[in-house]
């Protein structure tokens, strides 16, 4: 009995000696996303055709990991200079972040109801470590025309209501930060919403960064789970290898 027995306890050791020298593999959940954007944009100005362009400058974390777009150019509504993105994703510590930088920026689409809209830059960007998901947004040189005046990093979601002739047009969010319930972050520079008054009505996000949780890191084989795991295996492996080599043995002999 005592062979069975001590067989049955070896067998058991390495599958837990195996267990966790394959914990000490990369992880199967896959790690956190990033993804950026530098401008998007869906309207239906009144008394125009419908404008649909965008995303410009799309990246991921998955690839491609950067992109640059010339600049959008939309009389009457748009323009901008160079757009550009990235998004990374470390494995090793399971960290993300992305990045959207949008330049000289000009929103035509509400000069008539601000008197001029523009931005030498509007950049997006956000982390996600293992410590949390955070984000910000810059606008150098932005001007608001009527809307007043507004610091290059606003508080998150900086919200102006624009109005034409006393009637609500439109509304701006700066910095804008949205919260998934998965625990990601948007991160929006300058977020436009047409409420369907004398503008017409529609949707505009420049310089956009979006950040997932941190995955959790990829363990290395190496350091204690790996010695760990390599003493438990020597300890078990022994007595199986002995075991098997004494049942050759055996029905060698007979």
């Amino acid at each position: 009995m005592r062979l069975p027995m001590t067989r049955r306890a070896a067998v058991t050791g390495l599958v837990a000696a195996a267990a966790l020298v394959l914990g000490a593999a990369p992880a199967s959940a896959a790690p956190g996303d990033a993804s950026a954007l530098g401008a998007r944009l869906t309207a239906s100005p009144l008394g125009r055709d419908a404008v649909t362009a965008g995303p410009f400058a799309a990246a991921s974390a998955d690839g491609p990991t950067a992109a640059t777009f010339a600049g959008a150019d939309l009389p009457g509504v748009l323009r901008t200079g160079v757009i550009t993105t990235s998004a990374s994703r470390d494995d090793r510590t399971g960290g993300v972040g992305s990045w959207a930088s949008t330049a000289d920026v000009r929103l035509d689409l509400l000069a008539t109801a601000t008197g001029g809209l523009s931005a030498e830059l509007v950049e997006a960007e956000c982390a996600g470590t293992q410590k949390g998901v955070v984000g910000k947004a810059t606008l150098t040189g932005l001007h608001l025309g009527r809307l007043g005046e507004v610091g290059a990093e606003p508080a998150p979601n900086t919200a102006l209501d624009v109005d034409l002739l006393g009637v609500p047009v439109a509304r701006v969010v700066l910095n804008e930060q949205v919260r998934d319930g998965d625990g990601s972050l948007t991160v929006n520079a300058l977020h436009v919403t047409l409420l369907g008054g004398p503008l017409g009505s529609g949707d505009l996000v420049l310089s956009q960064a979006t950040c997932g949780p941190a995955s959790l890191p990829i363990p290395m084989a190496s350091g204690a789970g790996l010695w760990a795991g390599l003493g438990l295996l020597a300890l078990f492996g022994v007595p199986v290898a002995a075991a098997a080599l004494r049942r050759r043995h055996g029905l060698t002999e007979v």
